[in-house]
C-alpha cells in the first residue's frame, strides 16, 4: 500500500478510537453535576453515592480520551505535514483555543473537584463540575469548528506567494464559528453524546436493580438509588433523542446545499432524485446501481433534504468535469473560488497518467454508515423506552440473560451511532481533506515513506489495544462493585492537610 492509505488508516483508527470517549465526556459530566446538585439541595445520601459511583466512571472515560486525543496532534505533523503546512494558519487557530481555553478549563476544574471534596465548600466544590462540563462543550466548539471548516471553508483566502491558505482578516474567523455547517452539526453532536451518556446511566442502573430483586443483601436504599437513577438515564435518553432527530433533520439541510456529493452517495443515488433508498447496491466500479428499492412513500428525501430534489452521483460527476467543484447552488466559497484553477491542474495532471479523480466518496462506506447511524440511535431509544415501560408503577425487571444484553446494548447502540455518524461525515468528505481546495492525497507529508506509517500505525494500534484493556478492565470493575459507601465531605480549615484522591 502506498502511504497515503496507511496515513488515511492511521488517522481513521486512531480518531474513532479517541471518538468512543467524547460523547462520554461531554454528557456524563453534566449529569453527574446533576446528581450532586440533587444532594447539595436535598442533603440525601444516595444521590452523593450516585454522584461518587457515576463521577468515577467518568473519570476513567475522561482521563483515556485525554491520552488518546493527544495522539491527534502528533499525526498532523508525522503523516500530513503538507496540509499543515497549506492550512495550519486556519485549522490551528480553534485547535490553539480548544486547548488553551477548553482543555485548561477542563482539566484545572476537574482536578479541583477530584482533590477538592474536603478542600472546598460545598457549593463551590459543585461549581467546580459545572465549569468542566462547560469546559466539554466549549471544546467541542472548537473541535468541530476546525472539522467543519474542512467540510465547508469559509472565512479564508488562498496567498499566491506563500502558497498556503490564510484567514481572512478577523471577519474570517467570526466566518469560520459562523460556518452553517458547524450550526448544525454542533448540537447535533452534543444531543447525541447525551443519548449516549442517558444510555449509560439507565444501563447500568437498570443492571444493578434487576440483580437487587429478591436480593436481601441490597438495601432499600439503593434500590431507590438505582430506580432513581435507571428512570433518569431513561429520560436523558429518550428526550435528546428527539432533539437529535431535529438537529439531525438541520443538519441534513445543510448537507445537501453544501456537500451535495455526500448526500448523493449516501443515498446511493446515480440520478436526480427526491425518493429515499430502502436499498441501494452499486457496481464494483460504482458507475450504476445493480439493486436499487425505494421507498414506497414519494418525495421522503426531498423533505430530508428541503430541495425538490438532491443532485444524484452522474449530476454531481458531470458538472465536476465542466466547472469543478461547486455546491448545489452552483456556488463556491472564497478559498474554493481562488484555488480552482490549481484543482483543475492537479485533476488534469492526474489524468494525463492515466489516473481519474472521482469527485464522489464510497458509495457503500457512505450509505451503510448513514444507516447504521439512524438504525442504532433508534434501537438504543426503543431500549430506553422499554425500560421505562418495565419500571411503570414500581415494578422491578427480574434478573436475565435478555435483561443484561438489553441493558448493555442500551449505551452502546447510541454510542456505535456516533460513531458511525462521524465516520459517515469524514469519510463523506473524501476525496478531499479540504473540500473543494486540498485533494486528500496532496495533504500526505512527502517524506514519509510506506513503511514508516505503517510501523507507526502498527504502534498505535498495539498502544491502544492495551488501553482497550485496561479501560474495559477498569470500567467493568467498578460498574459491578456498584454504589460505593461514602462519608458526609468535612471541609478542612487546615491549610496543610494532605491533598486526598476522593475515589
Amino acid at each position: 500500500m502506498d502511504p497515503v492509505t496507511i496515513a488515511r488508516w492511521q488517522f481513521g483508527v486512531t480518531t474513532v478510537y479517541h471518538f468512543l470517549f467524547v460523547p462520554i465526556t461531554i454528557a456524563m459530566s453534566m449529569l453527574v453535576a446533576v446528581m450532586q446538585t440533587i444532594w447539595v439541595r436535598t442533603g440525601q445520601e444516595r444521590f452523593l453515592r450516585l454522584t461518587k459511583f457515576f463521577g468515577k466512571l467518568f473519570l476513567i472515560n475522561f482521563a483515556l480520551g485525554v491520552v488518546t486525543g493527544i495522539v491527534q496532534e502528533f499525526q498532523f505533523g508525522m503523516n500530513w505535514s503538507e496540509y499543515s503546512r497549506f492550512v495550519g494558519d486556519i485549522f490551528g487557530a480553534p485547535l490553539a483555543l480548544e486547548a488553551l481555553i477548553a482543555f485548561f478549563l477542563e482539566s484545572t476544574f476537574i482536578g479541583l473537584w477530584i482533590f477538592g471534596w474536603d478542600k472546598l465548600p460545598k457549593k463551590i466544590h459543585l461549581l467546580c463540575i459545572y465549569a468542566a462540563s462547560i469546559g466539554t462543550v466549549i471544546s467541542s466548539v472548537f473541535i468541530l469548528a476546525a472539522n467543519s471548516w474542512m467540510q465547508n471553508p469559509v472565512g479564508a483566502k488562498f496567498n499566491e506567494e506563500l502558497g498556503r491558505a490564510e484567514l481572512d482578516g478577523v471577519s474570517g474567523f467570526v466566518e469560520v464559528l459562523l460556518n452553517p455547517l458547524l450550526l448544525s452539526a454542533l448540537p447535533h453532536v452534543i444531543t447525541a453524546s447525551y443519548m449516549v451518556a442517558g444510555g449509560l446511566v439507565a444501563g447500568i442502573a437498570g443492571w444493578h436493580l434487576a440483580r437487587a430483586n429478591g436480593n436481601d443483601e441490597v438495601s432499600a436504599d439503593d434500590v431507590l438509588a438505582y430506580r432513581w437513577a435507571a428512570k433518569f438515564g431513561a429520560w436523558v435518553l429518550i428526550v435528546s433523542s428527539a432533539l437529535t432527530f431535529l438537529s439531525g433533520d438541520a443538519q441534513a439541510k445543510a448537507i445537501t446545499v453544501m456537500q451535495p456529493y455526500k448526500l448523493a452517495a449516501a443515498e446511493g443515488a446515480f440520478q436526480d432524485t427526491a425518493d429515499f433508498s430502502l436499498l441501494t447496491i452499486p457496481n464494483a466500479d460504482q458507475t450504476e446501481a445493480v439493486v436499487e428499492i425505494k421507498a414506497p412513500i414519494p418525495g421522503v428525501l426531498s423533505f430530508i433534504a428541503g430541495v425538490p430534489h438532491i443532485k444524484g452521483i452522474d449530476t454531481i460527476r458531470t458538472e465536476f468535469a465542466e466547472k469543478g467543484f461547486v455546491n448545489y447552488n452552483g456556488e463556491r466559497t472564497k478559498l474554493q473560488e481562488q484555488y480552482a484553477e490549481n484543482v483543475k491542474a492537479y485533476v488534469q495532471s492526474l489524468e494525463s497518467q492515466g489516473k481519474n479523480f472521482d469527485p464522489i466518496p464510497d458509495v457503500n462506506v457512505a450509505y451503510w454508515s448513514f444507516r447504521a447511524m439512524m438504525g442504532l440511535g433508534g434501537a438504543g431509544l426503543l431500549i430506553g423506552i422499554y425500560l421505562l415501560f418495565t419500571l411503570r408503577g414500581g415494578r422491578t425487571p427480574k434478573a436475565s440473560k435478555l435483561w443484561t444484553t438489553l441493558m448493555t446494548a442500551m449505551p452502546l447502540m447510541p454510542l456505535f451511532a456516533i460513531s458511525f455518524g462521524w465516520i459517515f461525515t469524514e469519510m463523506g468528505r473524501q476525496p478531499w481533506l479540504v473540500a473543494g481546495v486540498l485533494p486528500t492525497a496532496s495533504g500526505v507529508s512527502p517524506t514519509a515513506s510506506a513503511a514508516e506509517v505503517l510501523f507507526s500505525l502498527i504502534v498505535y494500534t498495539v498502544l491502544y489495544g492495551v488501553l482497550a484493556v485496561i479501560e474495559v478492565k477498569l470500567f467493568l470493575h467498578y460498574t459491578v462493585k456498584g454504589l460505593p459507601d461514602v462519608k458526609e465531605p468535612k471541609v478542612t480549615s487546615d491549610p496543610d492537610a494532605p491533598m486526598s484522591f476522593a475515589y
